[in-house]
């Protein structure tokens, strides 16, 4: 295991030549990037509960785990908790606000892809179509998506899969654009089990969506989270398709319609 000091070294930001007047929105906080370059021996390897909800390019690439290593393993042990990941997340999100832009290539600077000549910048950053293939629906409290068991958690655990949290970074990218909007989050669970067991579990799932949610940097006042057990299905608890439509956590965009998504 590596471990490595907390350094805080200016961090430069390049621009493709031609793009030097739009230089001042890729202005970031001042972190050490210096790791992860193409064939570093050296392995960055990360451990702990703080890894699930790191962003995918800190977590999955040698330079983001560099990164993670080099400014917010605080006690220099490689054992990424919670609070040191949603640090390496804000951090991140204000070195590099679109994400989609990053240049992983460079291993020493923050480089930001030039917007193309021409283009004019599109209002706020969420994307979308991604939020569009949330497949929103009207309800009276707001537009609704619904995410399955699944997609989301282990049969019968409220710990996220570590896909799920790509599967949430769209959501989170709106809100962090849309700072009014707030979000009711609802867990259910099929009939089998107790009810008592049952409640919980849509409870403690509920709990981790809105959590991922603040790890991405999305405040936890904003969200309403509520778990309702086997109450309310959708279907059929008779038949094994019938329990898997019931086991899911629906997000509610609280007065938003879904034809903003479209």
């Amino acid at each position: 295991m590596v471990r490595f000091p907390i350094i805080a070294a200016a961090l430069a930001v390049t621009l493709g030549a031609g793009a030097a007047s739009a230089q001042e929105r890729w202005v970031p906080g001042h972190w050490d990037w210096a790791g992860g370059r193409p064939g570093d021996a050296r392995a960055y390897d990360l451990d702990g509960p703080g890894l699930r909800i790191l962003f995918p390019e800190l977590r999955n690439t040698p330079r983001g785990r560099a990164f993670v290593l080099r400014n917010f393993d605080w006690n220099h042990d490689g054992f990424i908790t919670p609070r040191e990941a949603r640090a390496a997340n804000r951090a991140f999100a204000e070195a590099v606000p679109d994400r989609a832009r990053f240049d992983w290539r460079m291993t020493d600077r923050v480089v930001a892809v030039p917007v193309e000549a021409g283009r004019p910048p599109r209002p706020g950053r969420w994307d979308r179509a991604a939020m569009r293939a949330y497949h929103f629906r009207d309800t009276p409290e707001g537009a609704r998506m619904t995410l399955q068991e699944d997609v989301l958690f282990q049969t019968d655990s409220a710990v996220l899969r570590p896909h799920a949290l790509d599967k949430l970074q769209a959501l989170a990218g709106y809100l962090q654009d849309n700072p009014g909007v707030r979000v009711a989050i609802d867990g259910f669970t099929d009939s089998r089990g107790t009810d008592q067991h049952n409640q919980l579990l849509s409870e403690r799932r509920a709990d981790s969506v809105r959590d991922a949610f603040d790890g991405m940097g999305v405040t936890q006042a904003r969200f309403r989270v509520r778990g309702h057990g086997e109450n309310d299905p959708v279907a059929t608890n008779a038949t094994a398709d019938g329990m898997r439509l019931n086991r899911r956590v629906e997000v509610t965009l609280l007065g938003r319609r879904a034809s903003e998504f479209e």
